[in-house]
């Protein structure tokens, strides 16, 4: 599936003033990259996540429509906060909306602001046009945070609707590139609570060069209320959050099929 032009369809100009829709942004994250850092929430996503506690950053071309010179106006508020962070891009699919997110990304390389991209991935394909704005984003990211939902093909599309093919293919491309990259995975029980798959998934890992953190979250429910505010059934009903403990013993299996894998190289 190519996504290559529904970038174009969801951004906005305004004379020679690119727009993107944002749902929101947050003054001061602190799990959004390294240090203190500016979040900015994109709206619009095509994957459908069983487990997703953000369904209302989903539908495209909704939220508010602002500047690259205004959302760089509000970091700029607290720009002394920022000093060991930077700005993070997140969602939704901050990918949908390439084009604005490659202005906002530039300005910050030209300004030193530390760029981190929060992405699943799902939007990479192999069109050349599309290659050629991913690589022009590339060159002014600082990191990226990959999320991988879940590493076998055929169970990635019962929990996201989309496959997992371009996504790890994705991944391959960023590390190819020299960039860092935090991976983040997040542990469902009954899903993604299975030795074997974080096993898989840590052999996956193993052939990236440039990981510089694991994330391996517990799943939460927190989500709920605004499935209910939004009137729409929450996928996963009676699965309990996950303990921080269980959480911490996937990691290390992940971690064992990662070295597993290295030593055999």
């Amino acid at each position: 599936m190519i996504f290559l032009n529904r970038c174009d369809k969801i951004r906005k100009k305004d004379g020679d003033i690119m727009k993107g829709y944002i749902h929101s942004t947050e003054s001061c994250g602190t799990v959004d990259g390294p240090g203190i850092r500016f979040v900015v929430f994109f709206q619009g996503c095509p994957m459908r996540c069983l487990y997703c506690h953000n369904p209302d950053t989903w539908t495209p071309q909704t939220g508010e429509q602002m500047s690259v010179d205004e959302i760089l106006k509000m970091y700029d508020s607290k720009a002394e906060f920022y000093k060991k962070g930077g700005i993070t891009c997140t969602g939704g699919e901050p990918l949908l909306q390439i084009d604005f997110l490659i202005e906002l990304f530039e300005k910050c390389h030209e300004r030193n602001i530390h760029t981190c991209l929060d992405t699943s991935g799902i939007t990479f394909n192999e069109n050349p046009d599309y290659l050629k704005k991913l690589d022009r984003l590339l060159d002014v990211t600082n990191l990226v945070m990959l999320d991988i939902k879940h590493i076998d093909p055929e169970e990635h599309k019962k929990l996201t609707s989309q496959p997992n093919e371009m996504i790890l293919k994705f991944a391959k491309y960023v590390d190819d590139k020299g960039i860092d990259m935090w991976i983040r995975h997040v542990v469902v029980p009954t899903i993604t609570q299975n030795d074997q798959y974080l096993y898989q998934l840590g052999e996956f890992l193993a052939t990236l060069q440039h990981i510089k953190a694991l994330d391996v979250l517990p799943y939460h429910t927190m989500g709920i209320p605004k499935y209910e505010n939004l009137g729409i059934d929450y996928p996963l009903k009676g699965i309990k959050p996950l303990d921080k403990k269980d959480a911490i013993a996937a990691r290390e299996v992940i971690f064992k099929g990662m070295k597993n894998a290295l030593s055999r190289h």
